[in-house]
C-alpha cells in the first residue's frame, strides 16, 4: 500500500514563494500521473495542479497558472509543486495525490486514489 507524505509547507509573505514535495512509500509514482488538491477553511478540495507519469504533460487551474510549478523526478518517487507570486488566498492545506497506473492527468478528486495527509500554507498580506 503507497504512503504519499507531503512537506515544505509553511508560513509566508504575500509575494513570496515556497516549494511543496510529495513522496512516496511502499509503491512508485513513476507509472501514475500525480496531482495537488488544496482544501481552505470552509471550502471544498480544490484541483490545483497535476502531472502525467512521464512528466510529459500538465495541467492547471486558472488560479495558479503562471505563479506555480509542478515536477517530478520518477527516481525520488518525488513531485514537487513550485509556489511563486503567493497570494493569501492560496493559504490552504495542500495534498497529494496518486492517480491511476498509466492514466492520463485529471483534474478532479475522483481520478486519484492514494492521498496524503496535507501540509499547511499560510500566506499573509
Amino acid at each position: 500500500q503507497v504512503q504519499l507524505m507531503e512537506s515544505g509547507g509553511g508560513l509566508v509573505q504575500a509575494g513570496g514563494s515556497l516549494r511543496l514535495a510529495c513522496a512516496a512509500s511502499g509503491g512508485t509514482f513513476s507509472r501514475y500521473p500525480v496531482g495537488w488538491f488544496r482544501q481552505a477553511p470552509g471550502k471544498e478540495r480544490a484541483f490545483v495542479a497535476a502531472v502525467s507519469w512521464s512528466g510529459g504533460s500538465t495541467d492547471y487551474a486558472d488560479s495558479v497558472k503562471g505563479r506555480f510549478a509542478i515536477s517530478r523526478d520518477n527516481a525520488k518517487n518525488t513531485v514537487y509543486l513550485q509556489m511563486n507570486s503567493l497570494k493569501p488566498e492560496d493559504t490552504a492545506v495542500y495534498y497529494c495525490a496518486r492517480g491511476r497506473q498509466w492514466g492520463g492527468v485529471a483534474s478532479s478528486a475522483p481520478g486519484y486514489d492514494d492521498w496524503g495527509q496535507g501540509t499547511q500554507v499560510a500566506v499573509s498580506s
